[in-house]
């Protein structure tokens, strides 16, 4: 007869790595004898350990949380396509106390990691403006599709890059996103033909610019339009990184360098 014991035994058996969330210290330690497989998942490799992904967001959702950790652990080649990964968190207030078995898969090369942990912004500004983004692609504007092109970080020379298409609203204000209030307004906005702008730390700089990068030698996938090429062109002159959302297919994409980095829909989120 099978006892929890053995029911764990076959959940943690033949993994190919251990991933453990925010350890502590003396939490960590159990783990040191393990020779190999053991990747550290936390804001700051506080215990100094040999294989570290950088967490920057706290991600209070736990699948979303063990996604960005299995994907940057990817990105960093600790693990690879097939391996079997344990994820040791917690989910509770305290000390870890949940093993989730997941397959390390090709899949997950969804993009995440790349715009959070290697964008100029602040990652909490990426977040925010994401969400946002995430949620007009999921309900859109009074029920019918947008498009909306978000540009975040290197404020100064995206403006220069770029001109009105109409009064600024956000001229005067000092008003950051993820303010739920600011929230509501950036999705009435977003019916409007421009980009918004915002800074590195979310103050929103403009909303309604005309981006004018020089779009030559830019390369999106077929298909993607204005509003796309100009998202992309602006990431190849600027540091900043663009969120867009697609009117015609609801998809959210983000460039960053003049490449597309991550490609979304929003209902899969």
């Amino acid at each position: 007869m099978s006892t929890p014991a053995d029911l764990l035994d076959d959940l943690t058996a033949d993994l190919d790595a251990v991933f453990v969330f925010s350890p502590s210290s003396g939490f960590y330690e159990q783990f040191e004898e393990l020779d190999d497989g053991v990747v550290v998942i936390a804001p700051e490799n506080t215990v100094d350990a040999d294989q570290y992904v950088e967490l920057p967001l706290a991600f209070e959702n736990i699948r979303d949380r063990i996604r960005f950790g299995v994907e940057g652990a990817m990105e960093r080649n600790f693990v690879g396509d097939g391996d079997e990964v344990g994820c040791v968190v917690s989910v509770f207030d305290g000390d870890h106390d949940a093993i989730v078995r997941v397959r390390a898969d090709e899949s997950m090369h969804s993009g995440v990691y790349d715009l959070f942990a290697n964008s100029r912004a602040d990652p909490g500004v990426i977040r925010d403006v994401f969400e946002v983004v995430i949620e007009l692609g999921k309900k859109g504007q009074k029920g019918k599709p947008v498009g909306a092109l978000f540009v975040v970080g290197d404020a100064g020379k995206v403006m220069n890059k770029s001109r009105p298409l109409s009064y600024n609203p956000f001229e005067k204000s000092h008003v950051h996103v993820g303010d739920p209030i600011v929230n509501v307004m950036l999705k009435e906005f977003s019916r409007l033909d421009g980009a918004f702008v915002i800074s590195d730390s979310g103050k929103i700089v403009s909303a309604y610019r005309y981006l004018e990068p020089g779009a030559e030698g830019v390369d999106i996938p077929k298909g993607l339009g204005t509003r796309h090429m100009a998202g992309a062109a602006i990431t190849r002159e600027t540091n900043a990184t663009t969120i867009v959302l697609s009117e015609s297919d609801g998809m959210v994409r983000a460039f960053k360098g003049g490449e597309l980095i991550l490609e979304i829909d929003p209902e899969d989120y």
